[in-house]
């Protein structure tokens, strides 16, 4: 008797938040982020900026929260429910913002609380969008800040603590899962945190490479590795007001272009490359869906650009590829004004801010696996208007895409649209115009960066009222999230015991 009723104790528990592993792991995690934040305070002393005690009186809050967290966290379970691992993932994002933000409002360089959120959320998210109009006014040490925390964004906070924490004692696949509602691929190695720390591997020496190139095209070391931090993030924060239209270099922007689409492939494919499996990697769908919506686009731009403004063939293909590939991939370099070439284009760029990467990188938006799912699903119905018996599976790489898989993408996409419906209408409200209210939401949900109108490649975001800051930056969240993670948590159901 005595045995049937700690059981069902047992159980009843097992339905509620483990509260004490969720402080526990958020204050490993928040040692981290003081962690990082020393780090930035010694590239400040190495470039003799006051700055750098900013981020010790930051590092020392943050680290003051997790120890305290730590503290609260002993002797805690160490089973995880999934519920579990959606709270880990939205409380680290919110806290990391939160204590990220300290460094530029500390130092008042930004000194202003919304603009300080605002800036974070965007390098947390890789979204790239800034409300700076003087970048070269930061100092190196904050400037390092805005990158390294787009590099440790990019491919998740919690993904990247994954192959940390099992060190701590700590590690489970439902951080993985709650930390990306998307669409599931095969695994490639059995265990989470392994495939996490190959996926963690090609991401380092990808940033190493790329910085080596950026060296050998004229950039000191420091902008090299901010650069290669926010283009391997698929960020796009920049050290100039420019971007890289701040070095006028072709080889520099045909590097940067590259590495803006690896980094928009799904990254355990590269596992398979090292395995030997190149025709594998070739005849990936998702992957070559994505390369062939990035050459139709960027020859299109590169057509309309030669007939209609009258560039030469190199500079248009080069100006083309940079920008369909920044925001193709979320990225949001710029090197040219597309506001100021005909309006066709912007309808093309805001197709590919929604349609965004591939599933497994760093970018954001639809992804391109629910965008090919989405094609076959129409394709399959006016098939099935002329043959209404025909058992018509969808597959993808010869699988078939089970029928909870096409709910999830279905329920997605109206998500999505919705979520952008509601942005919109939300920015509207605060007076902001209607291009500028729809690409807005857009460039937010979708983690890109540069908007349309008054909010192109060539201005920053200043200019939003503050209300309009807080929802985009809410946008940035959800886009990062991928919608399902954040809007679960404000269901009734989500904290309920049973």
């Amino acid at each position: 008797m005595w045995n049937d009723s700690t059981l069902q104790i047992e159980k009843q528990h097992k339905g509620l938040v483990n509260k004490k592993m969720i402080s526990r792991i958020l204050g490993i995690l928040l040692l981290i982020e003081c962690g990082m934040m020393c780090l930035c305070a010694m590239v400040a002393i190495a470039y003799g900026e006051k700055s750098y005690s900013s981020f010790f009186w930051a590092s020392f809050i943050s680290g003051g929260i997790g120890l305290l967290l730590l503290l609260i966290g002993k002797n805690a379970d160490r089973e995880l429910s999934r519920r579990d691992g959606y709270c880990i993932v939205m409380a680290t994002w919110v806290l990391f913002t939160t204590m990220g933000m300290l460094p530029f409002y500390l130092s008042g360089e930004i000194p202003r609380i919304p603009d300080a959120f605002f800036e974070t959320m965007s390098g947390f998210s890789t979204t790239g969008a800034t409300i700076l109009d003087n970048i070269e006014s930061l100092s190196h040490g904050m400037l390092f800040w805005r990158s390294l925390i787009q590099w440790i964004g990019g491919l998740g906070i919690v993904f990247f603590t994954i192959a940390v924490l099992p060190i701590f004692g700590v590690g489970n696949q439902m951080l993985a899962s709650a930390e990306s509602a998307g669409v599931s691929r095969e695994k490639i190695l059995p265990k989470i945190s392994t495939i996490a720390k190959w996926i963690w591997g090609f991401y380092v020496a990808f940033t190493l490479t790329e910085t080596c190139l950026l060296l050998l095209g004229g950039m000191d070391w420091f902008d090299a590795v901010c650069h290669s931090f926010c283009t391997m993030s698929t960020g796009g924060f920049s050290t100039k007001q420019a971007s890289i239209a701040h070095w006028n270099s072709a080889y520099i922007e045909y590097v940067v272009s590259v590495f803006m689409l690896l980094a928009s492939l799904n990254f355990s494919l590269y596992f398979i490359l090292i395995k030997g499996q190149v025709w594998k990697w070739i005849t990936d769908v998702e992957t070559r869906m994505f390369l062939f919506s990035v050459g139709v686009i960027t020859l299109m731009v590169m057509g309309i650009l030669i007939v209609r403004e009258q560039y030469d063939l190199e500079p248009a293909f080069r100006l083309s590829l940079f920008q369909v590939a920044s925001i193709h991939s979320g990225t949001g370099f710029s090197t040219a004004d597309f506001m100021l070439w005909p309006p066709v284009v912007w309808a093309l760029f805001l197709y590919i801010m929604v349609a965004g990467g591939c599933t497994g990188s760093t970018s954001a938006g639809i992804k391109s696996m629910r965008v090919l799912i989405v094609l076959q699903s129409i394709k399959n119905e006016l098939y099935r208007l002329m043959h209404p018996r025909a058992v018509l599976p969808i597959k993808i790489n010869h699988h078939t895409v089970p029928a909870s898989t096409l709910s999830t993408v279905n329920t997605f996409i109206v998500l999505y649209m919705a979520c952008l419906f509601f942005g919109t209408v939300a920015l509207l409200a605060c007076n902001v115009g209607f291009i500028e209210s729809l690409s807005l939401s857009i460039s937010s949900l979708g983690c890109v960066g540069p908007a349309l109108g008054n909010f192109g490649p060539a201005f920053s975001w200043s200019a939003l009222p503050d209300a309009a800051k807080w929802i985009t930056s809410f946008l940035m969240l959800m886009g990062r999230l991928e919608l399902l993670g954040v809007l679960l948590m404000f269901t009734p159901g989500f904290w309920s015991k049973h």
